[in-house]
């Protein structure tokens, strides 16, 4: 089997060596052998496992333990045990399903048209009643309120006061947000909403606009949780590519 340098393996993947070694220090790759020089020796199966951690690492979805899920599966595949991985990797993908079921579940609450209802009730709220009666902290409806979301109207003493027409609207920002949509892509779509009744909200949500200065993984959630989803199935023909050339023992 042809083997490699510490640099020539970090040029093949256009990586410093210094990562290279890091891979080692943190377990993502296999055991390393090492000449009687002190050198390390490389082989095609840390080819493989790179190629596998690159999979792995691109995806820039970090919530609900995603991220540490892919770094479970690198480190079972580099202790060789690919059945584990394999595993892992499925349970990887039924975990990104079930965001995207998320995501289009807190659309539908919109499409379902919770601005769109009318009430006649009239009843109102302080925050603090508010934040009881939706089981929401103070401080997440002031966050709310700072970043545009929340436009509150105040009583002649200047208290908050809050009607039907802004609980509907904290009910679609607190379903979005449960789902890891990012307060700008909310904001966006409320934006949208107040214009046009009839925004194509899946795509207004998942699509930011040129002008918008920070744009986060979040701001394009569902396209995002597609991308993790293809990078976790090519993880997964990875990890039996890994385990044809390197049958367990």
């Amino acid at each position: 089997m042809k083997e490699f340098s510490t640099s020539e393996i970090a040029k093949k993947f256009n990586i410093h060596p210094n990562t290279v070694r890091f891979y080692e220090e943190i377990e993502f790759l296999p055991k390393i052998s090492r000449k009687e020089n002190g050198y390390r020796v490389y082989t095609q199966i840390h080819v493989e496992q790179l190629k596998l951690i690159r999979i792995g690492l691109q995806s820039e979805l970090l919530q609900n333990g995603l991220r540490k899920q892919v770094i479970n599966i690198i480190k079972s595949s580099a202790k060789g045990k690919y059945d584990k991985a394999l595993e892992l990797a499925k349970e990887h993908l039924e975990s990104i399903r079930k965001e995207e079921i998320n995501a289009e579940e807190a659309i539908k609450i919109v499409q379902n048209s919770i601005l769109r209802e009318t009430s006649k009730n009239t009843k109102t709220y302080t925050r603090k009643q508010l934040s009881d009666y939706l089981e929401l902290t103070i401080d997440t409806l002031r966050n709310w309120e700072l970043n545009g979301l929340l436009r509150v109207k105040r009583k002649e003493n200047g208290y908050r006061i809050y009607n039907q027409e802004d609980i509907k609207r904290i009910k679609i920002i607190r379903a979005l947000r449960c789902c890891n949509f990012s307060l700008s892509s909310i904001l966006r779509l409320l934006q949208d909403l107040d214009k046009d009744i009839n925004v194509d909200i899946k795509r207004t949500i998942n699509t930011p606009k040129e002008n918008e200065d920070i744009i986060s993984v979040c701001d394009r959630l569902l396209t995002s949780l597609a991308k993790a989803k293809e990078e976790c199935n090519k993880m997964i023909e990875q990890i039996k590519m890994i385990k044809k050339i390197n049958p367990p023992v």
